[in-house]
């Protein structure tokens, strides 16, 4: 948690991201405006957040902060004393671009104006960088109530205490923060994920496996295992010697592999180190075999409950 105290958001569109958002902040304490112009879309309001607030209480991660939602057709008055607006209406370039003309016209400068873009980028929707100043992407993975990770992705022109006072806001709320360096297409998690997805469907198409198998593996093996170790910190603990041997090891098929799907790989020896480095800083070398051994008891509570939910589930 950060140290920001809650304080007034406006959520601009009250779609399943937007609700869940807002009941996120309320249960942090926070006073949410949740404005969307569809009457449909606000009559299901009320449901929606008892549905968020559910996955909330089911997580353990309740606060119990007492926050009100006020579901609004247009946010008007509420931009005048919000510290954030948190734009989540539909990926359309031209609609984004008109809501933050309105928005940079209509709030005061020290205001936080936000996107929860899934791809696109801040100078796509303000391409002058000083109408940039205090905005940036906050995008956040679905659903947010439950997996509390944003990534802030800067402008160019966004000032760097934008960025800061936005994590600290993020950070007061329940989230965890991932600060870009810069724009990217994609930001990180799309990336990520689309490797992924790339690599799948050429497996598919090539016959190698069908869509049940990929699914399977990710399930079963991948998926438990990422989630409790990212993708570096894997390599870390499952190769004796850590990031360095496993890119000894592995790096030379890893790169035939992507070099035959025609993208360019280099591990070289500046970028293990520098991995090698960072992940020393998280977790020591002499402290890899507990941490190896905390994750093999971590994963066994985890394909518990995971086969416990998979045995439940009706469809």
């Amino acid at each position: 948690m950060g140290d920001a105290a809650p304080s007034n958001i406006v959520i601009l569109g009250a779609g399943i991201i937007g609700q869940s958002l807002a009941a996120v902040f309320a249960d942090a304490g926070w006073s949410v405006a949740l404005a969307d112009p569809n009457p449909a879309a606000r009559e299901a309001v009320p449901t929606g957040l008892e549905v968020q607030r559910n996955a909330i209480r089911t997580a353990g991660l309740w606060q119990g902060g007492g926050g009100a939602v006020q579901v609004l057709a247009d946010a008007g008055d509420a931009l005048s004393n919000a510290a954030m607006v948190l734009e989540c209406g539909p990926e359309d370039l031209v609609a984004k671009k008109a809501i933050f003309r309105d928005l940079l016209a209509g709030t005061s400068p020290d205001v936080i104006l936000a996107t929860a873009s899934s791809a696109i980028v801040m100078s796509d929707i303000l391409p002058d960088a000083t109408d940039q100043a205090r905005c940036l992407v906050a995008h956040p993975v679905n659903p947010p109530a439950v997996l509390r990770v944003i990534e802030l992705v800067p402008a160019p022109g966004t000032r760097p205490d934008i960025t800061k006072r936005s994590a600290e806001l993020f950070s007061a709320a329940g989230f965890q923060t991932v600060m870009l360096a810069h724009e990217i297409e994609g930001f990180v998690m799309n990336r990520l994920q689309s490797a992924v997805l790339r690599e799948s469907y050429r497996l598919v198409d090539e016959g190698i496996a069908n869509a049940e198998g990929i699914d399977k593996i990710m399930r079963m093996a991948l998926g438990p295992r990422w989630a409790l170790s990212g993708p570096f910190e894997t390599a870390d603990l499952n190769t004796a010697g850590g990031i360095a041997a496993h890119a000894a090891r592995m790096g030379p098929a890893y790169k035939r592999i992507g070099e035959a799907r025609g993208e360019a790989v280099d591990w070289h020896d500046d970028l293990v180190n520098r991995v090698t480095a960072e992940r020393r800083a998280v977790c020591a070398e002499a402290d890899l075999p507990k941490r190896a051994a905390w994750r093999a008891g971590a994963v066994a509570q985890l394909v518990k409950l995971r086969d416990a939910l998979w045995l439940g589930a009706d469809v």
